[in-house]
């Protein structure tokens, strides 16, 4: 199947092996992991630099493995999460830093189309956490609103 927004096709990647327990030289315990994300969560981190680190610097491959609960979870039973999903937040991040830029440069065409396409995975992807609970059923992407929300 094609890819939405580009002329390519097909998924050939590398893929996570299937594995349902923790490694054997994993050191960490449940409840140190927990820790280490709630502590990454309060100096700032989002959810992917989390794993990242968490992978990189302590060995950790999957949080899932060890605790039984994804990252997100974590920090959502810890009243840390934030109010939006974490890929809503970066496209919407996207969608300002374009709107600057093409602020300064009024004929980038190239910029401005692909601003159109960053919109509409924001529209879809609100539809999507709308229809499973995780924005409020009145919530609606605004441009001039969203910058407000990233301050």
């Amino acid at each position: 199947m094609a890819r939405m927004h580009s002329r390519r096709r097909g998924k050939s990647q590398s893929k996570n092996p299937i594995v349902k327990e923790p490694p054997a030289w994993v050191e960490h315990t449940k409840e140190k992991v927990e820790s280490l994300v709630l502590q990454l969560a309060d100096k700032g981190y989002s959810q992917a630099l989390i794993g990242t680190i968490l992978r990189d610097q302590y060995g950790i491959p999957k949080t899932k493995l060890l605790t039984g609960k994804k990252i997100g979870k974590i920090l959502e039973e810890a009243g840390k999460a934030s109010k939006l999903p974490e890929d809503l937040l970066n496209l919407i991040k996207r969608a300002v830093n374009l709107r600057e830029h093409l602020k300064v440069h009024k004929k980038d065409l190239h910029s401005k189309y692909g601003l159109q396409l960053i919109e509409s995975k924001i529209r879809r992807l609100a539809k999507y956490y709308k229809r499973k609970g995780r924005l409020p059923p009145d919530w609606k992407y605004d441009p001039e609103a969203s910058k407000l929300l990233l301050e």
